[in-house]
């Protein structure tokens, strides 16, 4: 078990990015290239290319989603879109750029292929 956004789990992440191969995603989740920067006691920035999480920050983003570690930790922990929601309404996540693109993650079909590395992503972290 690696502690959620700490090198060692992006390491780990890495990993398994390469070993999942190609995931198979539908179109609209296979063009999301979004920046998202965690702030807390330590600031973490990754992105999300490929529907695959990577360490630090691309400049051809779309978008970027700035988030309160404890917040997503929330949003992890529930799995609840609608949490997601309200934290954005009360400001614990800021948008900069297009947010269209966010909001199509909210209705995205992720593909088996996804589920299973993410769900391998989970075995492996500690929160």
């Amino acid at each position: 078990m690696e502690k959620f956004l700490s090198q060692a789990w992006f390491d780990k992440v890495n990993e398994l990015n390469q070993s999942a191969g190609d995931l198979n995603l539908p179109p609209n989740l296979a063009n999301v290239l979004l920046n998202a920067k965690v702030t807390g006691d330590e600031s973490v920035e990754l992105h999300l290319k490929d529907g695959k999480l990577h360490q630090g920050l691309v400049e051809n983003a779309i978008s970027t989603v700035t988030i309160d570690c404890d917040t997503l930790l929330q949003i992890i922990a529930n799995n609840d879109v609608n949490q997601a929601i309200e934290a954005f309404m009360l400001g614990k996540i800021r948008i900069d750029g297009d947010m269209t693109q966010v909001m199509a993650l909210q209705s995205a079909k992720p593909s088996q292929e996804q589920k299973e590395l993410f769900k391998k992503i989970l075995q492996i972290t500690e929160f």
